[in-house]
């Protein structure tokens, strides 16, 4: 059984499901193993790799290499090769996991009586590679660990890795079932903080939920409102790409575009990309993608000099030293997420350590100077020694920021060694497990190592808390870097903030915007990125039709509006009685106006009413000291005494229009102007009809004038005053004029105080009964123009009538129109107008006789014709 076992093992089988499958034969067979005899497993070839022996083996994937050799796709035999292009960063960070394994072991409180070793493999940068050198680890099928026997729990419980969130996807999915854990130190994809799809993941880096938090915070810290959106093909692209749409959702933020960079990414469509790039609006770029995807995108940008571009970088190669060296002006100002980098004592002089007296013998390390160094390994035929040729080999100097991800490296290390001391101090019946049964140490049980794992908490060396939360995640935690040009001319990454989640939503962030050179060829000024200019104050936003949210235009506020913040959605309205200013910046106090006697037009108002008022009494004066003349006495001087003081009533009344208005006011008003009015057109109708029965009694057997002697004069003009009189008191009563106030709309900052009519009924009905009388005494003096000139006043009544009724004709349209306090001074003005007509058409010839031409006021001369 265990040679039929040995022989399917020895297949590369690189689907996923059919690695499944092989495991899951593993899960049985190979404990019946254990009963019949030992066996020796068959090598299984990876790329690279560097063993060193221990009572623990830590498993440890890296990609050293991210260039895999060309698979042969006959599948007639296992195809041999080696792995190119070697990638400094990824090599330090195994040599990291060596230091650090050195470190514990020499520890005397951590492990004391325990070792660690390691079995880590170059998996170069590829799926398969990745999961073919992980399934050797875990099920011991590997040329180091020949020999064993079946009944060995799998040689390595935990692994070191892996770097990329694709490949970890995979593993974890494939490693799980058999409960073996993993503590990635670079794979930051959200989705693997999955705990029911990945229960056996940890990590010692943070998930990119925190940076795309950190990128959504600096956008709006900076006010980057359009921003263009470039992520990888790949779970670590998608993911980020996403999780930063759901950060700024519901913001006032866009994106200008989204880009995708295809795994196997021709040169046309990078070109087509950048192309896009460089016609859009938006100024800020933000890229989620792996080194290898963002370096072809990049050197395309640098190729194109594309200088005018604030370029935001993710942890996955924010702190790339090698991009140096082509990367000129196109990338200085680069805003860079970094993972928090923390000098480890000895841990920088031991991974710059590569001088011709410190050579390595191991085949990995030496694949890793041939390539890097221009080194050679010759042995000589005569002694059998190996020999060091270089070319290009010293003492290696890196920026800090080169480190990138050694430190978590570390973590994920002593994670894994403090969980193992935290087994070893189990006392017996106080376990976790099944009757408090503690973890077996030799050998050591993956699921239990994980259950240890989940719940470790220990200080590094540098004075850092590490845990792992629910999901297997720590903490967010970064450095942000931006991209400058030192004094010798190449480019550095200055440490310019930090984002620390643990401080909290408002604390997060920390950014001296002072220290950062801006990319785009914007120097020390913020570089501008937004599809519209923000909308100045006094104006809201107007999306345009067919766009997102942050392409707008800016349209001004209405009347009685305001926006006192730039870019408002909104415009507010002003309280009332407070109206905008001319600018829609602010709310201020409306002006109270009503027709006052400061005004101008008050005081005009009012000087005509009382010259008004004092010409009647003037001409009343006359009237009465003539009293006995002939033009008097002929003109019926009791009906003309009568109007001269009813005129004089109309005069003042329109006083009572003027002033703020008030109950007392409002009725007075109406109420004094209609029936002052109404005696004063009764009188007149009265004079007329006088005049016309007059002249008709003249006629043979005619008997008229008993019908209109004084006292009918006298009851017809009570009888005409109290029917207005009448309509005033039902007005009065059921729905007085009272004072009212209109503001806003045509006014514009005003609060106009009015008195409102309270019954458009009983208001009609005054200014229609008014009307009425006017037209029956025009109608009438029409009638009489034609009778002789010196008895009666026929001429001068028609006249004043067709005055009169004209300008309440023209009052109507006048009224209605008027804004404000106009509607009350065309009323008063109307009140004066036809006084003064009455007034001067109908008294002003008889006053040039009375008092010029005193001559002709005798009896022979109103009897000469």
């Amino acid at each position: 059984m265990c040679h039929s076992l040995s022989l399917s093992l020895s297949c590369q089988v690189m689907a996923l499901d059919a690695w499944l499958w092989v495991l899951g034969l593993l899960a049985w067979p190979v404990w019946v193993c254990s009963l019949r005899m030992p066996c020796t497993l068959q090598s299984r070839s990876t790329t690279g790799k560097l063993y060193k022996e221990g009572d623990v083996i830590l498993g440890g994937l890296f990609p050293v290499h991210w260039e895999a050799p060309a698979p042969d796709l006959t599948f007639t035999q296992r195809k041999e090769g080696l792995c190119k292009s070697v990638k400094m960063l990824s090599y330090r960070w195994l040599q990291t996991m060596i230091f650090t394994v050195r470190e514990i072991n020499q520890d005397p409180n951590l492990l004391p009586n325990l070792t660690l070793g390691y079995l880590a493999v170059d998996t170069c940068l590829i799926e398969g590679s990745t999961l073919n050198a992980a399934l050797s680890l875990v099920t011991g099928q590997d040329e180091v660990v020949s020999g064993e026997e079946c009944t060995r729990a799998p040689t390595v419980p935990v692994i070191i890795g892996d770097a990329r969130s694709a490949t970890s996807i995979v593993l974890a999915d494939t490693l799980g079932v058999f409960g073996i854990p993993m503590v990635s130190y670079y794979a930051s994809c959200a989705c693997l903080s999955d705990r029911k799809r990945f229960p056996t993941f940890l990590r010692t880096i943070p998930s990119n939920a925190f940076q795309a938090k950190v990128i959504a915070r600096l956008l709006r810290l900076m006010g980057w409102s359009w921003v263009g959106v470039i992520y990888g093909d790949d779970a670590y692209g998608e993911s980020s790409a996403q999780l930063l749409m759901n950060e700024v959702k519901g913001s006032d933020m866009c994106m200008a575009y989204m880009e995708i960079i295809p795994k196997s990414h021709t040169l046309s469509k990078i070109r087509q990309i950048v192309e896009g790039v460089q016609s859009s609006k938006a100024q800020v770029v933000v890229i989620f993608a792996i080194t290898a995807d963002a370096e072809a995108l990049l050197r395309e940008v640098v190729r194109r000099n594309v200088t005018d571009k604030q370029w935001i970088a993710p942890t996955a190669w924010s702190t790339a030293g090698y991009y140096a060296a082509w990367s000129g002006i196109s990338l200085v100002g680069t805003i860079g997420i970094a993972i928090r980098s923390v000098e480890v004592k000895g841990l920088s002089s031991y991974v710059t350590n590569v001088s011709t007296g410190n050579y390595p013998t191991e085949e990995l390390h030496q694949n890793v100077w041939e390539e890097a160094f221009g080194c050679k390994f010759v042995t000589d035929s005569l002694s059998g020694l190996s020999k060091l040729q270089c070319t290009n080999l010293g003492n290696v100097k890196v920026q800090a920021a080169e480190f990138d991800g050694m430190y978590a490296v570390y973590k994920a290390v002593y994670a894994v060694a403090h969980a193992i001391q935290d087994m070893l101090n189990c006392e017996p019946g106080k376990g976790p497990f099944k009757n408090g049964e503690c973890p077996e140490i030799k050998p050591i049980i993956p699921e239990q190592l994980l259950h240890y794992l989940k719940a470790v908490r220990f200080t590094t060396t540098t004075g850092e808390f590490v845990y792992f939360d629910n999901n297997g995640d720590p903490t967010g935690s970064y450095d942000i870097v931006n991209w400058q040009i030192g004094p010798d001319g190449k480019m550095e990454f200055v440490n310019v903030g930090n984002f620390e989640s643990s401080r909290g939503p408002d604390k997060d962030l920390q950014l001296n915007i002072k220290n950062v050179v801006w990319g785009g060829g914007w120097g020390n000024k913020v570089p501008v990125s937004v599809c519209s200019e923000s909308c100045p104050l006094g104006t809201r936003k107007a999306v345009q039709k067919g766009k997102p949210i942050c392409c707008f235009d800016c349209i001004p506020c209405a009347a009685g509006e305001i926006s006192n913040t730039s870019g408002s959605t909104e415009c507010m309205k002003c309280p009332q009685r407070f109206w905008s200013n001319t600018d829609r910046t602010e709310c201020v106090p409306m002006i109270v106006e009503f027709l006052s006697y400061e005004d101008d037009m008050g005081i005009i108002l009012a000087a005509l009413s009382v010259a008004g008022a004092a010409l009647t009494g003037t001409v009343l004066t006359a009237f009465f000291r003539h009293r006995d003349t002939p033009l008097v006495r002929a003109n019926n001087s009791e009906l003309s005494f009568l109007l001269l003081l009813s005129l004089k009533l109309c005069f003042l009344c329109a006083l009572a229009f003027i002033g703020r208005p008030a109950p007392w006011s409002c009725m007075l008003r109406h109420t004094l102007f209609g029936i002052s009015f109404v005696v004063c057109l009764a009188c007149v109708l009265s004079k007329t009809v006088v005049v016309l029965v007059a002249f008709r009694a003249t006629l043979p057997g005619s008997n008229l004038m008993k019908y209109f002697g004084p006292l009918q004069q006298r009851a017809g003009i009570f009888f005409c005053t109290m029917v207005q009189v009448g309509i005033c008191v039902l007005w009065l009563a059921l729905a007085p004029p009272l004072p009212t106030e209109t503001a806003g709309g045509e006014l514009g900052a005003r609060v106009v105080l009015l008195c409102a009519v309270g019954s458009v009924v009983g208001f009609s009905l005054v200014l229609g009964y008014i009307g009425l009388l006017a037209a029956i005494c025009f109608l009438l003096a029409f009638f009489a123009r034609k009778l002789p000139d010196n008895f009666n006043e026929a001429k001068f009544i028609t006249f004043s009538m067709l005055i009169f009724c004209a300008v309440w004709i023209t009052f109507v349209p006048a009224y209605v129109s008027s804004p404000g306090r106009y509607t009350v001074a065309v009323e008063v003005f109307a009140i004066l107008a036809s006084s003064y007509g009455l007034l001067l058409c109908i008294f002003a010839p008889k006053c040039y006789i009375i008092l010029l031409r005193p001559e002709r006021n005798t009896k022979k001369n109103m009897m000469a014709k």
